[in-house]
């Protein structure tokens, strides 16, 4: 199989969907192809009601090596030197980041193995991450010229202003136990388990309700770019409309007379 024929795949393990970056010999960089594909992924699962979180991995000994270089470079022969396929491929970049936030359904990062440069944009994205003890963690943009401005966004706004400066300033690798520490993991767990344990995230998240789930990741994302009293107005307001719905109505119900929950659908 060629790295272009299949290059995202997906698996149901119940009502977790697991997508795999399946570009293993290019260490699944992110051609406009891979990018456009997972955002597709991503909008299908947004409209099954089966599928209740996202896991995404790489196939192969890599989680993703950020841009396909390879792409970008060709595009440097083109009479704008490239300007136009950069801007197209960089706002392709942020749609799929943006459909990972905006996806009303969890999704967990199971990485495999090396994460740089975007691909670590991509860990840095997704609402959680487990990775295995070998994985490694890189924005290393300013060593061959291209600062990590893109994957910085993300970057920043998972660990502290001083580690993430010292990952775009330095470019050096970093690895699973000390991304866990600087706040960029969740879990770090045996090569063997990254991704069972990804699922088992999932399938946990997945046994709550479904709208709420959906208020509070809105409300989670949406409220940590607003100042303090802003985001207390913000929330006290979704905690409103939270009460008045039927799941909040049966949870406390069921909370009270001491019974499981019957969640409606």
């Amino acid at each position: 199989m060629s790295d272009d024929e299949n290059i995202l795949l997906s698996e149901d393990q119940g009502a977790v969907r697991v997508l795999t970056l399946n570009r293993p010999k290019a260490r699944n960089c992110l051609s406009m192809d891979l990018m456009t594909a997972v955002r597709g992924a991503l909008a299908d699962a947004a409209e099954s009601d089966s599928v209740r979180a996202v896991v995404l991995t790489g196939a192969g000994p890599a989680f993703s090596s950020g841009h396909d270089l390879k792409e970008l470079t060709a595009h440097r022969n083109d009479p704008d030197k490239g300007r136009a396929f950069y801007e197209d491929t960089m706002r392709t970049c942020a749609e799929m980041m943006l459909a990972i936030v905006r996806l009303p359904k969890p999704v967990i990062a199971a990485v495999n193995g090396i994460a740089t440069a975007a691909g670590c944009q991509l860990v840095a994205t997704c609402d959680l991450a487990v990775a295995a003890t070998d994985a490694r963690f890189a924005t290393p943009g300013v060593n061959i010229g291209l600062f990590c401005s893109t994957p910085m966004v993300a970057l920043s706004r998972n660990v502290s202003r001083k580690a993430a400066m010292e990952m775009l300033l330095l470019g050096e690798m970093v690895g699973a136990e000390d991304a866990m520490r600087l706040g960029l993991l969740n879990r770090v767990v045996a090569a063997d388990r990254v991704v069972n344990e990804a699922v088992a995230f999932g399938r946990t998240i997945a046994s709550k309700p479904g709208r709420t789930l959906k208020i509070g990741k809105e409300a989670f994302y949406r409220q940590a770019e607003m100042p303090l009293d802003e985001a207390y107005r913000y929330t006290a307001s979704v905690m409103v409309e939270n009460m008045l719905d039927a799941e909040a109505e049966e949870g406390i119900g069921a909370f009270l007379d001491k019974r499981e929950p019957n969640w409606p659908r």
